[in-house]
């Protein structure tokens, strides 16, 4: 039976916080910090590898760690959650987005149904459909193939999918397993879909429109707004348009899609890349073999997940690590950095993954918590970042933890060799120069030019990107974010930060304002 207490009152937490935090500038540095790098790193799936070597932690801190994870429960409350019970407490919900990706425990029935099944036949009929999209099987009207795949959503519906699919497209290319090109509108700026549309062959487009409840005001808005394009085009919509949604919500039997493929309650939108939010368009882009082996790759992070040892889990170490971070040694930010540009959107995704997962202020119980919970997230691609924001991580008065990614090869194989040395292999050297100059800085008597150092970072190493190693790499983030939600006793699953604009936007819409609200709005000439 696991019990639910608030981080401040555990005693390995209070013991945690009278821990020295590792000096970075003396174990980085020399013979010690060689051995250091060597010493700290943990095996992930499909080959990556979780590097802590430039985190604050020693043999001490590593130990406080272990305890609060014993304490807080962290492994059974894992389990907990994959053999369904209710963790979301929130909506009185049960949390099943790792089973979209295997079964890690207990059969889970819900609403008269088998869950693993349930997923699994959503995958199976997506690849059906894909399939029959790609061998002609399922044409538009003039019976000629479609071409593109369009996305409709916004949030978890778009950020998780756009990313996974930036994240593939290369490798697709190169490997022969490009079927589509996909697109997403997401914004309700019409500027958003009209750019989408006017750049898109509607005829030989498929559309996704992906909204759980069949009301999200955005996702129903920009539908309306391709639909119109299609019928002006002289097409008819419900040809060239499937839904992702529940099966009680309208869209499930509507006449207006080709077909209807169903997610549930269990799996909110930031959890949904491996559910049939993600499952629809990347089978449609790269073929269902290619989403299969994303699936697998997510599947084979969450048994190491599994793994009680925190010395062995990847993500409960990595979440632990952050908060020891954040309620210990004060950081207030998080920055997602991969070294690879096919990861260009992947930050974004995970800044709402952690951000609407662990943005609260109240435990699990409705109770205020009197310590920090969530980090700011954010990020952008290396190289770019270090002539952009990096100027800030190394010499800014706030200290942010660095989340670097990095691949031994490039996705397209493509490269030159300037200078003695391949644009691959200096893209590499930039991420290793950087994880040691945040660590050992540089001293200067010119305070301008000195750079204090101390500044921790982590490192995830792979070969290459591919659809194994981006399921793990999802998963890890994942999972890091479940445990931190764990241990400071929140609920990572709901998200009650978003209703109060939605509601407000609706009351301008109809009029019903006063006070600021109108001033705002007859100055917006709504």
């Amino acid at each position: 039976m696991v019990s639910w207490n608030n981080l401040d009152t555990l005693a390995s937490f209070k013991e945690l916080a009278n821990v020295k935090p590792a000096c970075l500038t003396e174990v980085m540095s020399g013979d010690s910090g060689a051995d250091r790098v060597k010493k700290y790193s943990i095996p992930m799936a499909a080959g990556l590898s979780y590097n802590y070597a430039s985190k604050q932690v020693d043999e001490d801190v590593l130990s406080a760690l272990e305890k609060l994870a014993d304490e807080a429960q962290l492994a059974d409350k894992f389990k907990a959650l994959y053999n369904g019970e209710v963790v979301n407490t929130g909506e009185k919900r049960l949390v099943l987005h790792h089973m979209t990706r295997g079964q890690l425990g207990d059969a889970v029935e819900a609403d008269g149904v088998d869950k693993r099944t349930f997923y699994k036949t959503q995958q199976e009929r997506i690849a059906e459909f894909a399939n029959k999209v790609h061998n002609g099987e399922i044409t538009n009207a003039s019976g000629e193939k479609f071409t593109t795949v369009v996305q409709i959503g916004i949030g978890g519906s778009d950020l998780g999918p756009r990313a996974m699919y930036i994240a593939l497209e290369n490798w697709a290319k190169k490997n022969n397993a490009f079927k589509m090109e996909a697109k997403f509108i997401s914004n309700v700026d019409p500027d958003d879909a009209a750019a989408v549309l006017a750049s898109t062959d509607v005829a030989h487009s498929i559309f996704v429109l992906v909204s759980k409840s069949g009301t999200t005001l955005e996702t129903l808005t920009n539908e309306s707004f391709v639909k119109d394009a299609l019928k002006k085009a002289g097409l008819d919509p419900s040809k060239h348009m499937i839904a992702v949604t529940s099966e009680t919500s309208p869209l499930a039997k509507s006449d207006d899609y080709l077909d209807a493929f169903f997610m549930d309650d269990y799996i909110g939108g930031r959890f949904s890349s491996t559910s049939s939010v993600g499952g629809a368009v990347l089978s449609l882009a790269f073929g269902p073999e290619v989403f299969a082996e994303f699936l697998d790759g997510a599947a084979e992070e969450d048994k190491l997940s599994a793994n009680p040892d925190m010395r062995k889990n990847p993500e409960m170490l990595d979440a632990l690590i952050g908060v020891y971070e954040r309620n210990v040694l004060g950081y207030p930010c998080t920055a997602v950095l991969p070294y690879s540009q096919a990861l260009s959107r992947f930050p974004a995704h995970l800044q709402q993954l952690d951000m609407e997962s662990n943005g609260k202020s109240v435990n699990r119980f409705g109770e205020p918590v009197t310590y920090p919970t969530g980090p700011v997230i954010f990020g952008e691609p290396g190289t770019n970042g270090q002539h952009s924001f990096y100027q800030l991580l190394h010499q800014g008065t706030d200290i942010v933890p660095l989340q670097f990614i990095g691949f031994k090869n490039n996705q397209l194989e493509t490269d030159v060799t300037i200078q003695d040395s391949t644009s691959q292999q200096k893209l590499c050297a930039n991420v290793a120069a950087q994880i040691v100059a945040f660590a050992c800085g540089k001293s200067d008597e010119n305070l301008n030019k000195n750079f204090k150092g101390g500044r921790p970072s982590s490192i995830i190493i792979g070969d290459k990107l591919t659809p194994n190693t981006l399921g793990a790499l999802l998963a890890h983030f994942e999972n890091k974010i479940m445990f931190q939600g764990f241990v400071w006793n929140i609920n990572s699953f709901d998200q009650e930060g978003v209703q109060l604009g939605k509601v407000l936007a609706k009351k301008v819409l109809a009029h019903d304002t006063d006070g600021a609200l109108k001033v705002y709005s007859d100055l917006l000439n709504i």
